[in-house]
């Protein structure tokens, strides 16, 4: 993701005799995304990549990292970390925790059609129920707490009818999350970040989900409105398309059925979805961070799907 952390073959060379993947060959930072330090790196062995976490400390890094091993061991196409001689999936460089994992095949699909969306909808389910024994907990650090926390520290920056649909939106989180019909959502592992950037595509076959920096333990059905947010909307409009919004929904339920709870909830998840993303794109935006390679996004896209989500109606979960 962007480069906050410069890094050079030669800062590789004694440092990368730990792993079993012979010299490092090359090295090319990823400029997208704004919350690591991310490389594509060569070595004897073939195509990985480096990550330098920015945010995350040694404490934290275990839970990303071990439901990436855990997932594929169970044969979910995610990146495999690379442990070190000692079996460390996490060691310093330049004084930060660093990982490598290997490198999936494919492209991202930037322009989904409705097969990608079931394709991407039928993995997540499954990755949903592969999680489901993983023995490590922590929650999604950009939940609640975090909106609680960033929606005042963005509300200067904002004019006045923009701040009252910030206030009226948490307002109404605030609520929904303390509902009984929240409490009752099925939790476990989630990517909660599995936008189109963070998927592989070899033509219409899938070639594995990746970046698991944001995970946490939190509700399935956050994790597919995320999803739905993304991979079936409009880019321009923010509206849901519903053709692929059916593919994708369809293919996740015939993994694992959605429940009569999660559609009385669906409508406020989606809206959830939304005001995460439209939330940390502000905080990005007005309180950013130094970076090397930094592209930041338009808060403005997100404010579109939260209004879109809040005002028209929502397909079915089940049709």
């Amino acid at each position: 993701m962007a480069v906050f952390t410069a890094v050079t073959l030669d800062d590789l060379k004694s440092w990368i005799q730990q792993f079993p993947l012979g010299d490092a060959l090359a090295l090319k930072g990823i400029a997208s995304g704004i919350e690591n330090s991310n490389f594509f790196l060569t070595t004897g062995r073939g195509e990985y990549v480096l990550t330098i976490f920015e945010n995350l400390g040694f404490e934290q890094l275990p839970f990303y990292l071990e439901l990436m091993r855990h997932l594929a061991e169970r044969g979910i196409p995610v990146p495999a970390p690379v442990p070190n001689a000692e079996g460390k999936l996490c060691v310093p460089l330049h004084g930060k925790p660093a990982a490598i994992v290997s490198k999936l095949a494919g492209a991202s699909q930037m322009d989904p059609q409705p097969v990608h969306c079931a394709a991407v909808g039928r993995m997540l389910a499954r990755m949903h129920v592969a999680g489901q024994d993983f023995a490590l907990h922590q929650p999604n650090l950009r939940s609640l707490d975090w909106w609680n926390m960033a929606a005042p520290a963005v509300a200067p920056f904002l004019d006045a009818a923009t701040g009252a649909l910030l206030q009226d939106e948490m307002a109404f989180q605030n609520a929904f999350h303390t509902s009984a019909a929240y409490a009752a959502l099925t939790r476990g592992p989630v990517h909660a970040d599995l936008f189109r950037n963070n998927v592989m595509f070899v033509g219409e076959q899938l070639g594995g989900f990746f970046d698991f920096y944001f995970a946490g333990v939190d509700t399935w059905l956050f994790d597919v409105a995320v999803t739905l947010n993304d991979w079936c909307i409009d880019l321009a409009s923010g509206a849901i398309d519903p053709a692929r919004a059916r593919a994708l929904l369809d293919a996740y339920h015939a993994e694992r059925p959605f429940s009569a709870n999660e559609q009385a909830c669906w409508q406020p998840i989606l809206r959830a979805a939304a005001l995460r993303f439209w939330l940390s794109r502000l905080y990005d935006l007005h309180l950013p961070r130094a970076a090397e390679l930094l592209t930041p996004h338009d808060p403005r896209h997100f404010e579109r799907v939260l209004r879109q989500r809040r005002d028209a109606a929502v397909p079915a979960l089940v049709a």
